[in-house]
């Protein structure tokens, strides 16, 4: 598995066709909104919004395809509703259930690649306010192509995925295409919503040292700490994919991580503090996405179950780090619209700093032979978002960045720092930089 964006993701050429579904245009029934949901779609109708899975099938039968994922629809609540907005310009989530679908085609020009006319359905059809918000693509490779299997993409707006929920999708597409998906439907995400609007007000102290976490930063979510050159506006993205360790090599890693006896979260965090001290003179401080799947219940689940917290490591040593990503997990497990009202919601600002660490080995499994890329849309950006990715095959990061000389020489020498300084801590040789696109 790698993360990579529509502009990077490998998609062999050949005949494009997505599967457009009918939802019922009756009035739905009322649902509750996520803080994450409505910051999200009060952003406004854009493309780009959206985030993807692609990985091989077996056949190019549209039909049985089709069929399986309305099954798959039907099984999950999230893909049932619609974001709309009533005639005083309020925000509503509705359950609308799928109805039908059909077939479209979308030829690709010559000259043109696949994964162009893939970016340019998904830009247009899985927005905030689509209806649906989310589809099915199909790409048959053209004769010659080297692997002839076709590649299936599943792409919605954010406001109903993560990545979690993507892969479950996956899952149970290709259960359902072999006649195996489970027929109960799976947890309402809704429902997950509910549970969390009522859920009692966070202890003083929580909301306090939230508090004192923006205060820090003048009043906003933590920022880059070095120099990403002039931000007024919003700059075209860089995106850089790097590979940091083979399997063998974050074994050791993990290795080392043991000897301290921690997780290789909090080694990696304790790697990127000594650099940021280093290269800023300043703590690592940065937003930190943590699951809110608390329950085995929303383990099957679609929907959007990240939230915000944040991630402060004043100490690079590994148990300090340990325990830092101790206190993110306890901020970002309580309810944060109430929190963050005084700030009038996510305070963010130009140069916002955001780290996510995901482990895709505890994700639901799938097939190991399918191929799979987790797939972002084309953006532009003024902060800085790093993921670390890690997988059977060892550790990648993706990265993404404002494209400007500043940023281009700041953040990509911290992101030499990063692997080298992970490389180095495993035991493992250097290896040469990535070049950012």
């Amino acid at each position: 598995m790698r993360l990579t964006n529509v502009a990077q993701m490998e998609l062999p050429q050949g005949e494009l066709h997505s599967l457009r579904l009918r939802m019922d245009e009756g009035r739905g029934e009322d649902l509750p909104v996520s803080f994450d949901q409505r910051r999200h779609v009060e952003a406004g109708e854009r493309p780009g919004s959206w985030m993807a899975i692609a990985f091989r099938v077996r056949g190019a039968d549209r039909d049985a395809l089709a069929a399986a994922w309305m099954q798959v629809v039907r099984r999950h609540g999230a893909l049932n509703t619609v974001f709309d907005r009533t005639g005083s310009g309020r925000l509503v989530l509705e359950r609308r259930p799928v109805t039908g679908s059909v077939w479209r085609r979308h030829p690709v020009p010559e000259g043109t690649r696949s994964r162009d006319a893939l970016r340019r359905i998904l830009d247009a059809d899985c927005t905030p306010l689509s209806r649906p918000s989310h589809l099915l693509a199909l790409l048959v490779p053209d004769d010659g192509e080297d692997d002839p299997r076709p590649v299936a993409v599943i792409g919605s707006d954010h406001a109903h995925v993560d990545m979690w929920s993507l892969l479950i999708l996956t899952r149970d597409l290709l259960s359902a295409s072999e006649g195996m998906l489970d027929a109960e439907p799976a947890a309402s995400f809704a429902e997950h919503s509910a549970l969390l609007e009522q859920a009692p007000s966070a202890p003083a102290e929580i909301t306090a040292r939230w508090h004192r976490v923006l205060d820090d930063g003048a009043g906003a979510m933590p920022r880059f700490p070095l120099d990403l050159g002039d931000l007024d506006e919003l700059k075209d993205e860089v995106v850089v994919v790097r590979d940091v360790m083979d399997a063998a090599e974050f074994a050791d890693f993990e290795e080392r991580a043991a000897e301290h006896g921690v997780r290789p979260t909090a080694l990696a965090l304790s790697v990127l503090t000594a650099l940021t001290r280093s290269m800023a003179d300043a703590p690592l401080r940065a937003v930190f996405p943590v699951h809110s799947r608390n329950e085995s219940r929303w383990h099957d689940s679609t929907g959007w179950f990240i939230t915000n917290s944040v991630i402060e490591c004043i100490d690079d040593d590994p148990v300090s780090c340990a325990s830092a990503v101790r206190d993110a997990l306890t901020l970002g497990s309580h309810p944060l619209a109430p929190i963050l009202a005084p700030y009038g919601g996510m305070p963010e600002a130009p140069g916002m700093f955001a780290i996510s660490w995901l482990d895709t080995r505890r994700l639901p499994a799938v097939q190991d032979d399918l191929s799979i890329q987790y797939v972002s849309a084309v953006t532009r950006t003024d902060g800085v978002m790093i993921w670390f990715i890690v997988n059977g095959s060892g550790m990648h990061l993706r990265c993404r960045y404002p494209d400007t000389p500043q940023a281009r020489a700041s953040v990509g020498a911290w992101l030499d720092g990063v692997v080298l300084g992970m490389r180095a801590t495993a035991g493992a040789a250097a290896q040469p930089s990535g070049q950012p696109v």
